[in-house]
Parts: structure tokens; sequence; C-alpha cells
């Protein structure tokens, strides 16, 4: 079934936003992923951190920066890193911000480098940094990801690796987050020609020191799992195949870490780590509590938020893979990307942590919180909605 698309200049609306940040303008800033909103230092001013593109996959990639004063009116955004008219840099994608204790705001990038093997997200940890409440930029040392058997075999080539999200404080109160890892296709090649059919595996980063803003050179970074290979979920279909991806970390209250993870089995996957990311329990299907249903998720993002008063937010899509005609899991996927469709409605489910329990944190029954009724609208042709957001 073919579906017209929806007109951008006004297709917003359908959502019913309470604040407008940005409009696309032209043909470089046309795709706007992962916005990532955080407090500016000090003074309770609102920044924003985004990816921004012609296209996602195009090879443009580039790093736009926002600001507000009452989280109402933005100011137009800036190119702070990346792929960019008048910029001499190569692509800087899914870049996510951290604030340390000093006030220096670093944001962090996968940083594309002269040898590339998944070029959409191969590459070092860029940084750009700001001591002035991001008026101006500074660009620091790239800091290498390190590499393990599921990389590419050249050693001028970096790993394929993102994070997606802001970073949170683990029990010790250090900067902590979740990463994907796809394995080369050297090292194996994917079974089909979907890009949901692709080896990956979910890692995680500590950022020992960056509290107390170091130099960009003098980070001390800690790449988890000690055993150095991230957490794994047998694919549905190609039960060879592992795919893991999109972490996303909250903190327990006895101290634990519990992650989510999307995966192609239809569902959210979860573990937990008890020794502040060190070593993960085998992964297993997140349900809405000990015994109960699985909560369904196609390969879309899941992410879990701390709420101030003790309580989680997940952001999840409450469809296994399959939705009106569109499904993840068919051999032919015709001239359309399935997942584009299945990425709606957004729900929301409310945890809450249950101690004593398997499964520390029990969820409340979905409620819808946004829709595009499948309109696809933009250079993608998605009808996807709510997808790599963030909570402030």
């Amino acid at each position: 079934m073919s579906i017209t698309p929806g007109d951008p200049l006004t297709e917003w609306e359908r959502s019913q936003p309470d604040f407008i940040v940005f409009r696309p303008k032209g043909q470089q800033d046309t795709d706007n992923e992962h916005f990532l909103v955080f407090e500016a230092p000090g003074d309770g001013e609102l920044m924003a951190i985004w990816t921004q593109s012609s296209v996602e996959g195009h090879g443009d990639n580039h790093t736009a920066f926002s600001r507000s004063a009452d989280g109402v009116h933005w100011a137009e955004p800036v190119v702070i890193a990346g792929a960019y008219p008048g910029r001499e840099e190569r692509q800087a994608s899914w870049a996510f911000p951290v604030v340390a204790d000093t006030g220096r705001i670093y944001c962090f990038h996968t940083k594309e480098t002269e040898k590339t093997d998944m070029r959409q997200h191969c590459g070092v940890m860029g940084c750009v940094y700001s001591d002035n409440h991001g008026h101006t930029w500074q660009v620091g040392a790239d800091n290498p990801v390190p590499k393990n058997q599921y990389d590419h075999p050249d050693p001028d080539i970096p790993p394929n690796w993102i994070i997606w999200q802001k970073p949170i404080r683990d029990a010790k109160g250090r900067w902590f987050s979740g990463y994907t890892q796809w394995t080369s296709h050297q090292v194996m090649p994917p079974p089909t020609n979907h890009w949901v059919d692709q080896d990956s595996r979910c890692g995680f980063v500590r950022f020992d020191n960056l509290h107390e803003g170091p130099d960009p050179a003098d980070l001390k970074l800690t790449w988890l799992p000690s055993s150095g290979v991230g957490l794994a979920v047998a694919h549905r279909d190609h039960p060879d195949l592992s795919v893991a991806e999109e972490p996303a970390v909250v903190l327990l209250p006895d101290g634990r870490l519990f992650t989510v993870m999307r995966t192609m089995t239809g569902y959210i996957w979860y573990s937990t780590s008890d020794d502040d990311g060190e070593t993960w329990t085998e992964p297993e299907v997140l349900r809405d509590q000990d015994n109960g249903e699985p909560v369904k998720n196609p390969m879309v993002s899941c992410p879990i938020y701390r709420l101030q008063d003790g309580r989680y937010l997940l952001v999840f899509y409450n469809n296994d893979g399959r939705l009106d005609e569109y499904d993840q899991f068919k051999a032919d996927w015709g001239r359309v990307n399935q997942a584009n469709f299945l990425r709606r409605p957004a729900h929301i489910a409310i945890g809450e942590y249950r101690p004593g329990a398997h499964q520390p944190i029990w969820f409340s029954p979905p409620h819808v919180l946004l829709d595009t009724d499948g309109i696809p609208i933009g250079p993608k042709g998605t009808a996807e909605i709510a997808t790599y957001p963030s909570l402030t």
C-alpha cells in the first residue's frame, strides 16, 4: 500500500508539541536525531545538542547546538562539529553532552576517521568542549575506542559504535553510559540486506574523572564489561546472530545498574550489574512484573529514565515488530524500510523498584503518548515519533 507523505511544513502539528526548538530550513538540516536537552551549569538555562544531516546515512552528519533561557524560546542552532558547508571536517555523529562539576561542558561524538568500516557509526570518540556556557567551543583530543574480536581486522580502522543517551551517575558518582558495538561485516557478514540483521552487542563506558573537568586528553575511561565482550541477545530468526543495541541505563536504589536494550526478538531485554558495570547478568526478556507479560518493542530505542520521585519512565512502542502490513521479520521488505512504520505509536509506562523481586523494576500498563497516524515525512520517509529523546 502506498501512503502519501505528509507536508513537512505542517505535519509537525500532528503531535501537538508544547514547544518548538527547531524546524528545518534547507537541504543540510532536514534530518534531526538524538535530541538531548540538558541544564547549563549554574544558571538554569537549558541547552540542546543533536545530530543533524541532510538525511541519515548520507555522510554529512554534524552536531547542532541551541540554548533557551525559559525552555520555550530557543536560539537559532549553530553547528559545533562535523561535516557541514564551510567546515573542513568529517562526520561528527550521535553527539551527547556531559557537564563536569567545574562547569566545563563536554560534547562527545563518534568522529569519522580517514579509514572507516560502517561509515554511519565507525570512528574514535571525538570531543568539543566549552568553558563559557557554550558560547564558544574548542576541539579536544580524540579518545580511542578499544577493539575486540568483533571489529575490522585492519588495526587502523576503529570500531563501529555509538552512544545515544546522556550518561548517568553510577553509585559512586561517576558518569556512566551504555554504547552499541556493531560487528564488522568482515568478521560476520549479515545474513540479509536488512539493516536490522547485523551482529551487535551492548557495552558500557565509565568516565572516571570527567567530574573534575580535565582536558579531554587527560580523560580516564574504563570500557566495560571487564571481559571486553558486550551483552548479546540472539536474533529470533538467525540465532547465530546477536542483536542487542541502544542500551539505556538507570541506577537502582540498591546501587545496582539496570539496563534495557532493543533486540530482534520483538521484545525489550534487560540486565543488571552489582559491581558498577564490571560484570552483568545474562540478559532476559523485560516483563511488566515477575512472570508477567513481555514488554513488546520493535527495533527502536527504548529509553528508561529515573524520575525525581524514585520511579522510572520507560518509552517504548508496544508492538513486536509487526504492525498493520509492516513486519521487520519478513524476508522481502520490498522498497520500504519496515522499521520506519513500526516506531509508532510511542507509549510510556511507569516503573517502580521492587526490592527482593527477580526483575527489580515492575511496570504499569502502557499509555499512548504520541503518534503520527502512520503518515511519513522527511527525506527518510519515516512515520516514527519520539525516537531518541531525552528527559531533563
